[in-house]
């Protein structure tokens, strides 16, 4: 139940039938056991370098942390389950094993790129983030179903690429950014691999005067890619292009899914996720 279906499907494969790690036995697995502690290959926010550090997950203080020194007594940063995701993004990275972690940081989606040389390890690891997601929702949630909960766990995104972006101007030169689609957060990043967006679009319902155009504005200015993508939201217009046409009716299709499904009360305050426990 708590191994859902992977990005990486080869992972998946290689897990469920190699290592019969799906079959039910009683014996529990150890990344459900609320504690997992090793050396993951990360990333580093500035230089690029991945080195290795140690990660520390723990359900008793709620938080998965990493330590830059084997011996520090505190964690560099702490990352609340509450709000944390992992995704395999094995090409993104560029490691057949690669782990894309994010957690909130003041206000801000904060990405972290990992890998491990072994993939069970690194599936474990994926696993026991899912796990401890799992145990924290049955305790948040707790007139929730396991049927309910189990698509919250973690999440991969809608769509990612490269499209051409204006300002708010719409008179500023077009700059090609990657996007990626996280739920209703269209975020836009300098590099794939950069630790912070540049920027975030929240993406409503049509309920609410959301609507996706394809095309640009026949004044738009400057020179971009051929095929735009126009996004109206109640505040102003967010122009957009695309490279070539498929990449245009994925991102269409991409924002058409998010705005035709009603907003829940918590996304109004611009929350994404599980619905807001009930009073206790």
């Amino acid at each position: 139940m708590i191994a859902a279906s992977f990005l990486n499907l080869d992972l998946w494969i290689r897990a469920k039938y190699e290592r019969k790690e799906f079959i039910y036995t009683e014996k529990q697995e150890p990344y459900s056991a609320g504690y997992r502690e090793g050396f993951l290959w990360k990333r580093g926010r500035d230089n690029g370098q991945f080195l290795s550090r140690k990660f520390v997950l723990t359900e008793r203080e709620g938080a998965l942390k990493y330590f830059n020194k084997n011996d520090a007594k505190e964690p560099k940063a702490i990352m609340k389950i509450e709000h944390l995701n992992a995704t395999f993004q094995p090409a993104k990275i560029g490691n057949p094993n690669g782990l894309q972690i994010t957690y909130l940081k003041d206000n801000s989606t904060r990405n972290i790129f990992v890998y491990h040389e072994d993939s069970k390890e690194i599936v474990d690891w994926f696993n026991a983030i899912r796990a401890a997601r799992f145990h924290y929702l049955q305790v948040a949630f707790p007139g929730a179903s396991d049927v309910d909960l189990v698509p919250k766990l973690t999440r991969n995104y809608l769509k990612e690429g490269y499209m051409e972006k204006t300002g708010p101007k719409q008179t500023e030169g077009f700059k090609k950014r990657w996007f990626t689609m996280d739920d209703r957060r269209l975020m836009y990043f300098k590099d794939p691999l950069d630790a912070f967006a540049r920027g975030e679009v929240f993406i409503g319902s049509k309920e609410n005067s959301y609507t996706v155009l394809e095309g640009l504005p026949t004044s738009t200015q400057g020179n971009h890619w051929p095929h735009g993508i126009t996004i109206v939201t109640p505040d102003r217009k967010f122009l957009f292009a695309c490279e070539t046409e498929n990449d245009q009716q994925e991102w269409m299709a991409a924002f058409q899914k998010v705005i035709s499904r009603p907003m829940l009360p918590q996304e109004y305050a611009g929350k994404t996720g599980f619905p807001a426990p009930a009073p206790r």
